[in-house]
């Protein structure tokens, strides 16, 4: 029998989060500081003139919506904020964090309202939450909206991100407000008025380390332990029921997760850019998306972020050590309940351990072997990253490449195989002493692969399945933004869908894969992004 057909008006809403865990007691939209709750009810503030950019499909198809649906009038309503939907019970979270390794206290929900937790025909869990959707208790001095650029990079990398094969939240669809928000784009003195808009983000959670962070700071230890035990039933079922070893196992769970979503972002290089604790999952999915970027040429201390520009904090090359560092400080919120700190520090010494391997069987797949042997493998991943920092090469482009080298076809010696010269931005720093080298390396790997026995087709289809080709460049969103500030929304449109298949050749597309263009090196929004919305 077919299945009843699901409509926005007959989503099933079990709100779990609001029903078992306490509220904010104070009722109106005030900023203030919330104590001895989880959460403050708010509802979305009301704009003047909805009208839907962009939606995913493979994101509503987890709430079980069609297309008809999701261009409906009552949707882009709904997910703008106009309308609530029976059974929806909207809030924001309280919680706190780290910015930039510094304790800031109480930081919630400022410009996010959850609007409640759906549960499809599978019985998933589904959390749906507006950003950019009016004030909340927790906005501080903000205004709780955001604008149309950044919106559309949330929208997108989002999707993007999924597509690669990266733990993310979704995004459902991106709307106007029809209203105008003042920002200051790089915080420097020339603000500027911009299209209002709103993401709408899905996740089964959205809980953060700065959630239990905020409650074991006032020493509210009886909440904290409540959200712990909610948090494993709710989101760690597969844990199984509560019991004295609960946390502990909870804990190395999380220390993995997060670990494994470091793996993937060093894998496709991309640099989150604010890893502050407010903005590390629980599930260990990448949330959160404001100043990122790909790396385009191969920089390890290379971050996106202006206001890192200086310490450089939460660069490529750091985000490993940031992640255990933030590990520590969620383990340090969990010590009142666990009670003792030994099974805390044996999962962050585990962490540590699970990285590199996780990160060795990863280039292992990068560079097309069968598996990593440390014995020969260290050494050679090492002198490529070293060589590839020597001289501007594209990550991303370097080693889709890679994977077209035929070590069973003899060739000429020349410096490097022809398809290898578009990753190159600089060619003038390609010496005779990097070319001799690369050359160098080049013969050292393509011993390791004859090791293997195994053909070169089945490994360029090993490495084409790790290695994408194609990338949310900032360059490509930028262009996408610049028309959609025309009101020309296609652009938006069209990078949805090639990134839709970043592992596949589209010969129509070739454009989106290649390495960022000299124009784009300095302009704004193509190279740095401030924190600014």
């Amino acid at each position: 029998m077919t299945p009843k057909r699901t409509t926005l008006e007959n989503l099933t809403f079990d709100n779990r989060f609001t029903r078992q865990l306490p509220c904010d007691k104070t009722t109106e939209n005030t900023r203030r500081q919330v104590n001895h709750a989880c959460y403050s009810r708010v509802n979305p503030t009301p704009v003047k003139a909805p009208a839907l950019v962009a939606f995913s499909r493979e994101a509503a198809l987890l709430l079980d919506l069609e297309d008809t649906a999701c261009r409906s009038d009552l949707f882009t309503r709904v997910f703008t904020g106009n309308h609530l939907l029976p059974g929806m019970d909207p809030f924001a979270m309280c919680y706190g964090g780290h910015q930039f390794g510094n304790w800031a206290g109480q930081l919630g929900d400022g410009r996010a309202i959850l609007l409640g937790e759906v549960l499809n025909r599978q019985k998933d869990r589904w959390m749906l939450q507006l950003k950019g959707a009016g004030p909340t208790p927790y906005s501080r001095t903000a205004d709780g909206l955001a604008v149309l650029r950044s919106s559309i990079r949330e929208f997108l990398c989002s999707e993007a991100m999924f597509h690669l094969g990266v733990p993310t939240t979704r995004a459902l669809s991106l709307t106007l407000t029809g209203e105008k928000v003042e920002r200051d784009m790089f915080y420097d003195g020339h603000p500027r008025l911009e299209s209002g808009a709103v993401v709408c983000r899905i996740s089964p959670s959205f809980t953060r380390f700065g959630n239990f962070q905020i409650l074991a700071a006032r020493q509210e230890n009886d909440l904290l332990k409540n959200l712990m035990d909610y948090t494993i039933e709710t989101d760690f079922a597969h844990l199984g029921p509560l019991s004295r070893t609960s946390y502990e196992r909870w804990f190395r769970d999380v220390c993995e997760k997060t670990m494994d979503m470091i793996v993937h972002w060093m894998r496709v290089g991309f640099v989150h850019g604010v890893m502050n604790t407010d903005n590390m999952s629980i599930l260990g999915l990448t949330i959160d998306y404001g100043p990122y970027g790909w790396l385009e040429d191969y920089t390890p201390g290379w971050t996106p972020n202006t206001t890192d520009a200086s310490g450089r904090r939460y660069s490529f090359k750091n985000q490993p050590q940031i992640a255990l560092w933030n590990l520590g400080q969620l383990a340090n919120a969990l010590l009142p309940v666990v009670g003792h700190p030994e099974p805390l520090q044996e999962a962050l010494d585990g962490a540590i351990q699970y990285f590199h391997r996780r990160q060795e069987s990863m280039m292992a797949q990068k560079l097309g072997f069968k598996q990593f042997e440390p014995k020969t493998d260290r050494t050679l991943t090492a002198e490529l990253l070293n060589i590839l920092e020597s001289a501007e090469t594209d990550y991303t482009l370097f080693f889709r490449e890679l994977s077209r080298l035929d070590i069973t076809q003899k060739s000429k010696k020349t410096p490097f195989p022809a398809f290898m010269e578009k990753a190159f931005y600089a060619p003038d720093q390609i010496t005779p002493a990097h070319s001799g080298r690369f050359n160098t390396w080049m013969a050292a790997y393509g011993e390791r692969l004859a090791r293997d026995r195994i053909s070169h087709k089945k490994k360029k289809q090993q490495m084409d399945r790790v290695n994408p080709k194609y990338v949310l460049r900032n360059y490509l969103a930028q262009t996408a933004i610049d028309k959609a500030e025309k009101k020309d929304f296609s652009g938006v449109w069209e990078l949805l869908d090639v990134m839709r298949r970043p592992y596949d050749e589209q010969p129509d597309k070739e454009s989106f894969a290649a390495k960022r263009p000299e124009w784009a090196r300095h302009k704004p929004g193509c190279s740095m992004l401030s924190c600014s919305s």
